[in-house]
């Protein structure tokens, strides 16, 4: 194991001056087999770390479907999840990782909800008079990033999906919507189809007449532009335009809160969104 721990000190020590460089050592030489023999014990930290080593290095990892990827992806990801469709609009070992780690948080939620064994549905207990969030691991402060987000059971009064900052409370009393009811949030309740910051109303979503309504078990894809700093949802591929402008430039969440008991709430992150 002194291979593995020599690979990740070799990317934290070197970093992109010897990317930049091409690479001229012993680490340029190892033939890509040892490579991707060494990377298979290496955690996803590592493994982006160890892209930027060299450009053999690189070229090694380039392959978003390599061995490398797909074992990571068997030790980190549950059987669950890479059987159902829950990461079918993922086509790469990479991008099922990354998304695993940009997914629902089971630290940063209320306690009245948990991550299910899965890793990406969040399942809300039976409880009375609560209203209960959570945010994804990863927030955002620049680039820009699309999600997926769907129900899988009853929406009840309120169901609300959107971004948070890590101020914004993810629980509260009563049946109300907890994404949007301060500064600290920005929400869409699929419910009443109502646009939610700052405790108001700032109307309707999206802006058409007899907008229809969310339908169980339908991909709802979220997209933050944290350069254009908006907010702007997609359904079944159709842009339903821009929900929010002029966003905060502080470190913004995926976030969802729910209201009725025993209903569950998938998120998958994408990525970076496609144009056009």
């Amino acid at each position: 194991m002194s291979g593995v721990a020599g690979a990740g000190a070799a990317a934290s020590s070197c970093g992109p001056a010897i990317f930049a460089s091409g690479g001229s050592g012993i680490a340029a030489r190892l033939p890509s087999r040892v490579l991707e023999h060494i990377f298979s014990y290496l955690d996803l930290s590592d493994l982006t770390r160890c892209s930027l080593v060299c450009w053999h290095w690189n070229n090694c990892l380039a392959d978003e479907n390599s061995e490398v990827w797909r074992s990571l992806c068997a030790r980190l990801l549950s059987e669950e999840a890479l059987r159902s469709d829950i990461l079918c609009n993922l086509p790469t070992y990479k991008g099922k990782l990354k998304s695993f780690q940009h997914a629902l948080s089971s630290h940063d939620c209320s306690r009245n909800v948990y991550v299910k064994k899965n890793g990406f549905t969040l399942h809300r207990n039976p409880v009375a008079q609560s209203t209960d969030g959570a945010r994804g691991k990863i927030g955002f402060t620049e680039g820009r990033h699309a999600w997926e987000i769907w129900w899988e059971g009853p929406l009840g009064t309120v169901a609300v999906i959107g971004i948070a900052t890590k101020r914004a409370p993810m629980q509260c009393q009563g049946y109300v919507a907890l994404l949007g009811s301060d500064d600290q949030s920005w929400g869409w309740n699929l419910v009443d189809n109502n646009l939610l910051h700052n405790g108001e109303v700032n109307g309707n979503f999206p802006q058409c007449n007899n907008a229809p309504k969310y339908q169980i078990g339908e991909r709802i894809r979220v997209i933050l532009d944290m350069d254009d700093k908006t907010l702007a949802f997609e359904r079944g591929f159709e842009f339903l335009g821009v929900a929010f402008r002029g966003l905060p430039k502080t470190c913004l969440f995926p976030a969802v809160s729910a209201v009725y008991g025993n209903t569950e709430v998938t998120m998958v992150y994408l990525g970076k969104p496609l144009d056009g």
